[in-house]
């Protein structure tokens, strides 16, 4: 598939090397411009482009930018995609540690990925926001494997969906069906599910154990 990037930190960087290893054609952006991303292009064969063209032609764009960065985004950002584009958000809510307070989180009850689809003006599927990123190298496993890590993805449009959970698939875990995006908080910080590392049934009953009420650490 061609997939675009956008974000190259630390889990938009192994993405692109899991992806790019995979065979897909993969485009990664970030915020400081294509010509510092000429080592990860390097390593893996990614194409480096602006933030404006990551999308263009993608069947999947993983969004994975620090929460307080998705309005800065370029507008449009999303123009030229492929028709039926899944658009994967990664991003959690950091307020005392990073975003700051977002008052259409903390007081409207939006959930992370509905603030950030909105700002995108698309569905998203939340995926990988409570993934360890060097889990993405080292904990792969072959479908039926005992250790295989399973995790939460969150969606209203149920085609992407099933092109994240498929992707997923392939990069070597399973998938857990969190609900849609308004059911997300159940894979927001400071939830069971969060940095996880256990197969689905594990997964799946965290998310059951999981509180609306945002902890004390996670409020701004």
């Amino acid at each position: 598939m061609k997939i675009g990037i956008i974000g190259a930190g630390n889990i938009g960087g192994n993405l692109t090397r899991r992806l790019t290893a995979l065979g897909h054609d993969v485009s990664v952006a970030n915020s400081r411009g294509p010509e510092t991303l000429a080592a990860l292009a390097e390593e893996t064969g990614a194409t480096p482009v602006p933030a404006t063209e990551a999308a263009k032609g993608a069947q999947v764009v993983i969004v994975t930018v620090p929460l307080k960065a998705v309005p800065d985004l370029p507008s449009g950002l999303l123009d030229g995609a492929a028709e039926g584009v899944a658009v994967i958000d990664t991003g959690n809510y950091y307020p005392q540690q990073r975003d700051g307070r977002i008052a259409a989180i903390e007081d409207d009850g939006l959930t992370e990925s509905r603030w950030t689809e909105r700002h995108l003006g698309h569905p998203v599927v939340k995926a990988f926001n409570g993934t360890y990123a060097q889990d993405l190298l080292d904990r792969p496993r072959p479908a039926g494997d005992p250790e295989r890590m399973a995790l939460p993805v969150a969606g209203d449009d149920e085609a992407a969906k099933r092109i994240v959970r498929d992707l997923i698939d392939e990069l070597g875990f399973d998938t857990v069906d969190a609900g849609g995006i308004d059911d997300s908080w159940h894979q927001q910080p400071g939830t069971p599910v969060y940095g996880l590392q256990e197969g689905v049934e594990g997964v799946t009953r965290a998310l059951a154990q999981a509180s609306p009420q945002r902890p004390a650490d996670f409020r701004g």
